[in-house]
């Protein structure tokens, strides 16, 4: 298997499972319930990846809250977020869209998930991802990505890729979302499809299924199951079985690795434990990046 990559063609060698495992259940916000993968004792950490959760159910939803030195990719598979933080910002992100939010310094802000106009439950992912060092203290900034605006890949009628982020079948992504170098593909896969979508060797990389059974490699792994890939090679290859009454609906995202060590508390995200403890008396105090969080309480957070 091969490709044409800048005039050359590059042999696709593709990546072998690591490991696969069901997403653990847990409580997360106020009264919400969450599946988690990466963020748990199965995968603790993947650098760049801290945390992905998959909300089953809203509860009151993630009342005001700090992060710093982190992005969160959050994608509203159904349903729809409000949003506001401590600078005045607010908005509502819908089904199909996302919002890259880079926390950097600090913010403090509330994300209320809630029905669609047809009164379905929200579904939403959100992933946490590693700051390079040098930008821990960069200012916030967010980047929505609106559902009509994500180009899609069409390498074959079984199969349909929107690009997130990153490149797939000749299809760019729209670009500069994250700071953090990443690639993220919505995958459907119907009976019968197959497909092959090229990942830089210097990312690490994982799949999480949606809905449906993913054949890779030669195992069946079903809905709700992360897939952890190896580091060798530069591709990942995944099918549907031609036998399956239903397509596959999966994300694959990869990310560029981190030399740096990673040291966590709740929503604060450092590079050493020193730092951490500063995040917590910066937060405090109202300092450092902080400044608006005192006395400061959204509209929407609701408690």
């Amino acid at each position: 298997m091969s490709e044409e990559e800048n005039g050359r063609e590059v042999r696709m060698t593709s990546r072998r499972v690591e490991k696969s495992f069901l997403a653990d259940e847990q409580s997360e916000g106020a009264g919400a319930r969450v599946r988690r993968t990466i963020g748990t004792k199965q995968v603790q950490t993947f650098t760049p990846f801290l945390m992905l959760d998959h909300l089953v159910k809203t509860g009151n939803g993630f009342p005001d809250h700090p992060h710093r030195g982190q992005e969160t990719i959050t994608y509203v598979l159904r349903g729809n977020v409000d949003h506001e933080d401590f600078t005045g910002s607010r908005g509502t992100i819908g089904t199909g869209d996302l919002q890259f939010m880079t926390a950097g310094r600090g913010v403090m802000h509330a994300e209320m998930p809630r029905k669609d106009e047809k009164g379905h439950e929200p579904e939403i992912l959100q992933l946490w991802v590693d700051l390079p060092r040098n930008l821990k203290t960069c200012k916030p900034r967010y980047r929505n990505l609106r559902a009509g605006n994500i180009p899609i890949a069409r390498p074959s009628e079984k199969v349909e890729v929107k690009v997130i982020a990153g490149s797939s079948h000749s299809v760019e992504s729209v670009q500069n979302l994250a700071y953090t170098p990443i690639v993220f593909y919505d995958c459907t896969v119907f009976p019968g499809g197959e497909v092959t979508q090229p990942i830089p060797e210097d990312f690490n990389l994982f799949i999480y299924i949606l809905n449906g059974v993913l054949t890779v490699g030669r195992k069946q792994i079903k809905e709700n199951h992360c897939i952890i890939f190896n580091h060798m090679g530069n591709c990942v290859t995944a099918s549907v079985d031609e036998a399956c009454k239903h397509p596959a609906r999966f994300i694959i995202v990869g990310g560029q690795k981190l030399d740096q060590p990673v040291f966590q508390e709740g929503p604060f995200v450092e590079t050493s434990k020193e730092r951490v403890k500063k995040a917590f008396v910066d937060f405090r105090n109202a300092k450092s990046g902080f400044e608006r969080s005192k006395g400061w309480k959204s509209k929407i957070g609701g408690l």
